[in-house]
């Protein structure tokens, strides 16, 4: 696969539209890599990720129209087909991955960590933290390896909608998983929120999809701007905690590597100086995830078009 991949014309795509396309490939991947998986084992199973990648470079057009544009950034050249297929390929591996993570299985994976002390200095000083990450790589490989060494001291924070959609296909696989998983929108979510953090919890959030009716900032990335949501910044500001960048990057195989990077600290943010404290930390979040998607372009997940372009006139 060396050929260069045709070219597609830049559309327009609605803010959320990430919300409103449902999550079928990470949805339809999931429940048959698990089936499949759990009755051959990783190796054999990996072998049918290869026909998967093979169907969306053919038969997706929605996300092989984003791919396109988002590693055309990346790359800093135009995409050539092998680099559309390693693009899904990577994303496939990490659905499949999940299957294991999540049942313990961590025999089966070469796990490496940078900037593990950032993460240490936090947890030693008893309070909680934000860790802010994104559609990129596995976190399933950060929140999996966290459970296995810190008990219950690590859960994601997501939006009701989607933790409906995660917790059901988290219970195919591991249904003690589902507790993990706070959803925001509810009448006792703030509640469970500043209770995790006074207990000296991890607790993820996503940060680089906007739900369409938040607030964002604009900001470069990959060499334009793009809009990324202040509401989890905002939350951990009015928190007041400190925040750290993680990721768990997929490096082929069964390697990951894990890595934290200390974004921001608004444990004594002022009324005065939140807002600048909220953008600052919103830009060098930009920043980290720029940098990761220059490192280790495949890695990227978010199939729509990020910058949103408007059509050529």
């Amino acid at each position: 696969m060396t050929s260069p991949a045709p070219e597609i014309p830049p559309r327009p795509l609605p803010k959320s539209e990430w919300k409103q396309r449902p999550e079928r490939g990470n949805m339809a991947m999931l429940r048959l890599m698990t089936w499949i998986s759990l009755r051959i084992g990783r190796a054999p199973a990996r072998i049918i990720l290869v026909g998967i990648s093979i169907f969306y470079v053919l038969f997706a057009p929605l996300a092989r129209h984003a791919s396109l544009i988002y590693l055309r950034q990346a790359l800093g050249r135009k995409p050539r087909l092998a680099d559309l297929y390693r693009h899904f390929h990577s994303f496939a591996a990490t659905i499949h991955d999940r299957v294991f993570l999540l049942n313990g299985r961590f025999d089966l994976f070469r796990i490496d960590t940078r900037g593990a002390q950032a993460c240490e200095d936090v947890l030693d000083a008893g309070h909680g933290v934000f860790l802010m990450g994104a559609h990129l790589g596995s976190f399933e490989v950060v929140r999996a390896l966290g459970r296995h060494k810190l008990g219950n001291r690590i859960a994601m924070v997501m939006y009701q909608d989607n933790a409906l959609k995660i917790n059901a296909a988290l219970a195919a696989i591991n249904p003690d998983a589902v507790q993990d998983i706070i959803a925001l929108g509810r009448v006792d979510s703030m509640l469970r929120v500043q209770t995790g953090l006074d207990a000296g919890m991890l607790l993820g959030m996503l940060a680089d999809r906007n739900l369409g009716n938040d607030r964002t900032l604009s900001v470069p990335f990959l060499g334009e701007n793009a809009e990324f949501p202040l509401g989890p910044m905002r939350l951990a500001a009015l928190l007041k905690r400190p925040v750290l960048f993680m990721a768990g990057i997929y490096l082929g195989g069964n390697h990951y590597q894990i890595r934290f990077e200390k974004l921001a600290d608004f444990t004594a943010v002022t009324p005065a100086s939140k807002n600048a404290a909220i953008e600052a930390a919103v830009t060098a979040y930009a920043t980290c995830l720029e940098n990761l998607c220059r490192e280790a372009p495949y890695n990227w997940f978010n199939f729509y078009d990020f910058w949103r372009r408007k059509p050529p006139e």
